[in-house]
């Protein structure tokens, strides 16, 4: 095991790098308290390259997307560093922000059910993207870029001047793809673009994702509660739990080999052919305006030592390139006497089921 440094970049070439997040913490303000939705969080995406982030539902994955690009309520407070092709996007003025998005950086949002104007054709909304990002183009030029988009995606002209109630929910989520690549954004958040779809449709949004990063080398950062859409569609897995990241590394070693419990787990608790038995986590995620102490996953964790309650595990490399924050794999000159002695599941107040 190799520890590093909290602020430590992974070994790659600083030109390869497309968006370098280090230390991000998001929280909102609440009468009980500052909600800690993101806190202290770091990766690297290359260009190209799709990483993926999972955990489960309020963990902190679309606050971590939306922060990423500035797209916060006003009431949000961030702190750290977010740096896309040099420039910070955190401590950048919301002008020239707003001026990166949609030429540079992009966003496919949950629920296209939604998303998409009903009163707009879909021609509206692309003639309205375009024409924010390039006011010298003629709308015969816009036109052509929308219909090449959507093309891409599948979809016929014919169907340009279509108001999305005319659309399939598979059909409005693969116009919300071309909404946010019309203009080839380097970089893309997409935001579980494959929420309610059908399996069927689900592997054509994959398929799509798996095209637009070999034809136009876009980075996109993938965020999903679906392991398997993970497995296919992604180069790397970040595991988000409590607002951190437990566990990133290639995606086929990570889940080949899991290195953090809370991995473990989630893959222990999906559906295949070959289950037999349900298997879940134990407890809920934590309140994130008063986590647990030391490691968050700690109170849930089967694998909890005496330690893990006092203090946050360091950042490790496994032998497969795993960056996980977790006892099991801490240097031991960091752990107390006694600390690696099974945490005793009362003291925490949880109870595990037989």
């Amino acid at each position: 095991m190799t520890l590093l440094d909290g602020d430590a970049a992974a070994a790659t070439p600083v030109d390869d790098i497309v968006l370098s997040v280090r230390d991000l913490r998001v929280w909102y303000g609440t009468a009980r308290g500052a909600v800690r939705a993101v806190d202290g969080v770091s990766f690297d995406l290359r260009r190209g390259e799709t990483l993926g982030l999972v955990g489960e539902s309020g963990c902190g994955k679309s606050t971590l997307g939306r922060g990423v690009l500035g797209l916060l309520p006003d009431a949000a407070k961030v702190a750290g560093e977010v740096r896309f092709r040099g420039e910070d996007l955190v401590t950048m003025p919301r002008r020239r922000l707003r001026a990166l998005r949609g030429p540079h950086l992009g966003l496919v949002f949950q629920e296209p059910m939604t998303r998409l104007n009903p009163l707009m054709r879909i021609s509206d909304h692309f003639f309205e993207t375009l024409h924010t990002h390039q006011r010298g183009a003629t709308k015969a030029q816009m036109r052509q870029q929308a219909l090449d988009a959507l093309g891409a995606m599948g979809i016929p002209p014919t169907r340009f001047t279509n108001y999305p109630h005319e659309f399939s929910g598979g059909m409005r989520q693969r116009i919300m793809i071309a909404l946010a690549l019309v203009l080839n954004p380097a970089f893309v958040v997409a935001d579980e673009p494959t929420t309610a779809l059908d399996v069927l449709v689900e592997a054509q949004i994959i398929a799509i994702l798996n095209d637009i990063k070999k034809n136009f080398d876009t980075s996109i950062l993938l965020i999903t509660h679906n392991l398997g859409i993970i497995a296919e569609a992604c180069d790397r897995v970040a595991v988000m739990y409590a607002g951190r990241i437990a566990e990133q590394g290639a995606a086929r070693p990570t889940f080949s080999h899991p290195a953090h419990p809370y991995t473990r787990e989630l893959l222990a608790s999906t559906i295949s052919l070959s289950t037999t038995e349900l298997h879940y986590i134990p407890g809920a995620p934590p309140d994130l305006i008063d986590p647990p102490s030391g490691c968050r996953f700690h109170p849930r964790c089967p694998d909890a030592m005496r330690v893990c309650p006092t203090r946050h595990p360091p950042t490790t490399i496994t032998q497969l390139d795993q960056r996980v924050d977790c006892w099991l794999h801490g240097p031991d000159e960091l752990i107390p006497p006694g600390g690696t002695a099974p945490l005793d599941r009362e003291d925490i107040g949880v109870a595990h089921e037989a």
